[in-house]
């Protein structure tokens, strides 16, 4: 007989200070306690010239970093599937923070 765990009933509530944002750009950064998520808006100002305005940072511990990248792998895919390949920028996919 194989032990299940009991799910508990999951209850989300918003607290008085949250905000829903737009973001186009999120830089990460890591060290061996957390995960850094930094989402802000990038403009181009210039063929030259990006400016990035951040507005929030969220840490994140190293187990709801994979469990984050986990969820997005699977709703991406799904995404995919159902409206055709995103194409991504190759000049955004250099080293550093991830635009």
């Amino acid at each position: 007989m194989q032990n299940n765990p009991i799910q508990p009933n999951i209850k989300l509530l918003n607290t008085d200070d949250y905000r829903e944002n737009y973001a186009n750009s999120v830089q990460v950064r890591v060290n061996v306690w957390d995960f850094f998520l930094v989402f802000g808006t990038l403009q181009q100002q210039t063929e030259t010239q990006v400016e990035v305005r951040n507005f929030q940072g969220i840490y994140l511990s190293p187990q709801q970093a994979k469990a984050l990248m986990s969820i997005l792998q699977q709703n991406v895919a799904g995404y995919e599937s159902t409206f055709g390949e995103i194409k991504l920028d190759p000049r955004m996919m250099g080293g550093g923070p991830i635009h």
